[in-house]
């Protein structure tokens, strides 16, 4: 079989291992892929956004899947390109891909369906005062985000309405997030961990996978601005990776039952359907979960923690989306249900990254330890160097999270590049 993998991240990276174990005919190929994928599949020149391109390139070679990872791959239609085309795509269309792509919709949506979120409020200039007083009404506490993709960074957690009315100014005036700026979101401030589940669909049916919580934020103890996400962790402290298929009530049936379900027939009901992987961050308030955000695909870095701890068939699963044939249901964790991954970031990060500088160690890390490439490339002499913000993400299982997080940190100082920087805190109760 061979498998064309759209992006260049870790979370490509991990889809395109995932993809090959206990598959040694498959072949993949990746576009444009990194210094990683580059040692196991065959990058091409092809940008992920490129709906065109993604599809000339799985004619060419006679791809039997596309998988698309990145948000604005799946904003751009590639697809829609691919379903055109008569190529089997594990993905959501742009139309549904909207749940990620604009959070109005999102909210909209939402709210028709009874998915437990936030109160919030949209807006643009136009209507400004709208938002105002109802930053008002928060007393200032409240989240602020960009409406559009914004690469994990146009959210902003507020204490006050001073600190709300200069997060919108900076969507609105500063134009900080380009277009995905000019409508803004502004939502009432939930309180309480977070908590990511993903959830596979074919359109109708759905399969949960394993609970995660990702770190957005760049220092220790949350603090400093977003991230893409710094690292994660399954199962994350407080929650069950899964419970078992007995269990008459649990926390992730209630979200399944009351967040994920509803989200994918809401989105069928619309002519809309989601195949691909919905992403669901939610709050575990006093008053019960609430859905902070939804994604159109794999979270990163979530995806690196949760693909390798899964006792199934990745590649089949992907296959099962694309087709319609998914049987629903849960995927479970394998005999090491616990996974810590860090993000190695460069220089600069989350600002304009510094680019160029050359990784070693990778070569002596212990073989259990996987580490998947984000902003890596490699020159022709072999060298691998830096080549965007979070360059790495080292993943360590276990039968705990904690004998996964030692053995992830213990395995960080062996890895090293100019300005590399990370969070220790990952995992930590």
């Amino acid at each position: 079989m061979r498998v064309l993998i759209a992006g260049s991240g870790a979370r490509e990276h991990a889809l395109a291992w995932a993809c090959t174990q206990g598959h040694d005919d498959v072949e993949v190929t990746c576009a444009p892929g990194n210094g990683g994928t580059a040692s196991f599949a065959q990058n091409v020149p092809v940008a992920a956004d490129d709906p065109d391109g993604i599809v000339r390139t799985a004619r060419d070679l006679d791809v039997q899947l596309v998988v698309v990872g990145p948000d604005a791959a799946l904003a751009a239609g590639v697809a829609d390109a691919c379903a055109a085309a008569n190529i089997a795509v594990f993905g959501p269309t742009a139309a549904a891909a909207r749940i990620e792509s604009s959070k109005t919709f999102a909210k909209r949506l939402m709210d028709s369906a009874g998915i437990p979120t936030a109160r919030w409020c949209s807006g643009r200039s136009a209507n400004r005062a709208a938002l105002q007083e109802f930053v008002e009404d928060l007393g200032g506490q409240c989240v602020v985000k960009a409406d559009g993709l914004a690469l994990g960074k146009g959210v902003t957690v507020c204490g006050s309405p001073d600190e709300a009315r200069a997060a919108i100014a900076a969507c609105l005036d500063e134009q900080r997030f380009g277009s995905a700026g000019s409508q803004v979101i502004v939502e009432e401030r939930l309180r309480g961990p977070e908590i990511t589940v993903l959830a596979l669909s074919d359109g109708s049916n759905i399969r949960v996978l394993p609970v995660a919580r990702d770190y957005k934020r760049i220092g220790d103890g949350d603090t400093g601005p977003n991230t893409g996400g710094m690292g994660a962790v399954t199962p994350p402290p407080g929650a069950a990776a899964t419970p078992p298929a007995t269990a008459p009530t649990s926390l992730l049936a209630d979200i399944e039952r009351d967040v994920l379900r509803p989200c994918v027939d809401a989105l069928a009901a619309a002519g809309t359907p989601f195949a691909g992987c919905l992403y669901a961050q939610l709050m575990l308030t006093a008053d019960g979960p609430r859905v902070v955000e939804f994604n159109a695909r794999f979270g990163d870095p979530e995806a690196q923690v949760v693909l390798p701890v899964l006792n199934a068939d990745v590649l089949a699963l992907l296959h099962d989306c694309a087709h319609g044939t998914l049987a629903p249901g849960r995927v479970y964790p394998a005999g090491q249900p616990a996974a810590v991954g860090v993000v190695l970031a460069a220089a600069g990060y989350p600002g304009p990254p510094r680019r160029g500088d050359a990784i070693t160690g990778l070569q002596q890390l212990d073989p259990s330890i996987l580490a998947f490439h984000a902003g890596t490339r490699r020159e022709p002499d072999g060298t691998l160097r830096t080549d965007g913000g979070r360059v790495l993400t080292l993943v360590a299982r276990g039968a705990a999270r904690e004998v996964a997080r030692d053995r992830v940190y213990a395995c960080v100082p062996e890895v090293h590049f100019e300005g590399m920087h990370y969070r220790t805190d990952i995992g930590r109760d």
